[in-house]
């Protein structure tokens, strides 16, 4: 997976939902990029928590996750 960084500000991240989230499962997942890190939210829950992972940890999972964990 290549995530293109989109913004410096949280406010203007441009949010990209995983291909198995759905509206019916609770695999809800969103991704967006910054100059300095990989944001990741919940995409029922848009103004709840965020985390932000560098590029050298997402780097690090996304072999992880697509193994399916």
């Amino acid at each position: 997976m290549t995530i293109k960084p989109s913004a410096d500000s949280a406010a203007e991240l441009e949010w990209l939902k995983s291909s198995y989230s759905s509206n019916d499962g609770p695999e809800c997942v969103e991704v967006a990029a910054s100059a300095s890190a990989v944001h990741v939210r919940d995409s029922k829950d848009l103004q709840g928590p965020q985390l932000a992972f560098g590029q050298a940890e997402w780097s690090a999972f996304i072999p992880y996750a697509a193994n399916g964990g």
